[in-house]
Parts: C-alpha cells; structure tokens; sequence
C-alpha cells in the first residue's frame, strides 16, 4: 500500500512509501479489538478497595448476652454486621483484574486497529523530525502544521528518534511510543496516527525478516 510522505508544514514531499499489507491492509477483526482494549483497561485498575470484616474491626469479642430466655434476637459481640461500627459482609478485598490474552490475539487486535484507522484515513506518514535538543514547543507548532493540535494524535516511532520523543511527551493530547511498544487501546483512542519515515522503515525491516522465517 503506497502513501505519500508529508513534512512537518503538512505538505506532500512527492515521496511515498509502502507501507506492509500484513498490518495495514488486513481485515480487521473488531471482536479481537474489544478483548485486547478490554484487557489492558483491566490491567490499569488498582484493585486496593478494602472494607474490614467483623474479624478486623474494633470491639470487644464478648458476647453481649446469653443465647435465649431475654426476649430478644440471638446476637454475637459488638462487631457484628448487623451492628453501627461493625464488619462488613461481603465487601471488596485487594485484587487483580487483569486477564490473560494469547500473544496472537494481540498481535491481531493491533494490525486490525491499524487497518481500521487506514480505512478512515487516520494514518499520517511524517518525514523524520530531527532535533538538537528536546523542544515542546516546536512539535506543537508542527501538530498545529498538520492540523493536528486539537485532536488525539498517537506518534509512532523509529529506534533514533529519542529527543523527539521527549519532546512531545508534556503534551496532553500526544502519546508516543517505538512502533513495537504500541498498544491497540491508544491506537483505537487515538484520532490521528503519525508514523515517521524510519518508523516505516524498521516496520517493513520487521515484516521481511518474519517472512524470511
């Protein structure tokens, strides 16, 4: 699949570049989406709520009258459940919501988000930025090039590109990873994708030396 390679003012370069159909150009399978954006969402919620049960709260263990011949219900010590101050029944404990998903089924749900996003022309294939030194400033002004500024933008890129990714990272509408860091949920929340070129480059590496296996 050829797509044509933009500047950073947003302009054609007259370049083009293919871009694997083994990622891009797939069928996408929403149902492998669902179950990997499912899984990472589990895997960010903490799981620390905590109630004490009549074992752990405060209060004396003493029973507070005899079985029967009082005229009221049978009761236990101060720490019942049923009792103001008292455990509770039943109530949250610490644990782990995250979920385990087969290596495949992953791979799967980030080809098929990105062949999505190449459906809705999401997709931006960027020249590679160079920069001295990380500067924030000068990658809002090209997100703003590209008509991007306002939108959430997921930058996807090479090995070598370390002070651009630095300096996109304080803004709060960019998420940036090396293209095999990515996740489908920040592919799927994200509204424009940028990939520069070298990012393409090592992508095509990666998918000729699979072949080649």
């Amino acid at each position: 699949m050829q797509v044509d390679i933009i500047n950073i003012k947003g302009e054609k370069t007259g370049r083009s570049v293919d871009l694997p159909d083994e990622i891009f150009a797939v069928e996408p399978n929403n149902h492998v989406i669902y179950l990997a954006v499912k899984q990472y969402l589990a895997a960010q919620r903490q799981g620390t709520s905590k109630v004490k049960t009549r074992l752990e709260v405060k209060g004396s263990s003493k029973k507070l009258h005899r079985q029967k011949g009082t005229g009221g219900s049978r009761k236990g010590n101060i720490r019942n459940p049923l009792f103001k101050g008292g455990g509770t029944i039943f109530g949250p404990k610490p644990r782990d919501y995250d979920f385990k998903l087969n290596y495949k089924v992953k791979g799967l749900a980030k080809v098929s988000a990105l062949s999505t996003k190449v459906k809705e022309n999401s997709i931006l294939v960027v020249e590679d930025v160079k920069l001295e030194a990380p500067k924030t400033k000068e990658v809002a002004n090209i997100l703003k090039s590209l008509k991007a500024d306002n939108k959430k933008v997921l930058v996807l890129t090479g090995e070598q590109e370390d002070n651009f990714r630095l300096s996109f990272r304080n803004l709060p509408n960019v998420t940036g990873y090396q293209f095999n860091d990515m996740n489908t949920y920040d592919i799927v929340n994200s509204n424009v994708i940028l990939l520069t070129e070298s990012a393409v480059k090592s992508i095509a590496e990666d998918v000729k030396e699979v072949s080649s296996n």
